[in-house]
């Protein structure tokens, strides 16, 4: 929340980048308590803001994770021994869907016009399962 909140300052422009370290040890102060003792473990842990890119990032790894789900529930559909095949270490079966229905059209079709045609219309719903799949035991989360 700390580095979104900071990125959305940084982009109106009401945060400086020189001022970003000490906004960084105080909002870790306000919200956590702590604040780290120097950059390094501060604000400069965020590869995206010292290397230039702000803006949009965090936000993607979200998209990723919701797609990578999705591909995947796709690909178990198509061939259920999957979730057994890479507990003994093998992936062919997954690699073979996936270049089946997406590597194999390289940059032939745009990005979202190759979702469309691979898996349908952006779901969260298979991310919410694996979500709740991984973490619903260890977190004592009440079956849906």
């Amino acid at each position: 929340m700390l580095r979104f909140e900071l990125e959305l300052k940084m982009l109106d422009g009401s945060l400086r980048v020189k001022d970003l370290p000490e906004a960084w040890r105080a909002g870790m102060q306000d919200m956590l308590g702590l604040a780290p003792d120097d950059d390094r473990d501060g604000c400069l842990q965020d590869v995206h803001w010292y290397s230039g890119g702000i803006g949009g990032a965090f936000q993607s790894y979200t998209i990723e994770n919701i797609l990578s789900a999705q591909l995947y529930a796709a690909a178990v559909e198509a061939h259920p021994q999957i979730p057994g095949d890479i507990e003994h270490g093998e992936v062919r079966t997954l690699h073979g869907w996936l270049a089946s229905a997406l590597y194999r059209h390289g940059r032939k079709y745009l990005p979202n016009e190759l979702i469309a045609r691979t898996i349908g219309e952006l779901s969260v719903q298979p991310y919410l399962a694996y979500l709740r799949a991984k973490y619903g035991e260890i977190y004592r989360l009440p079956p849906r």
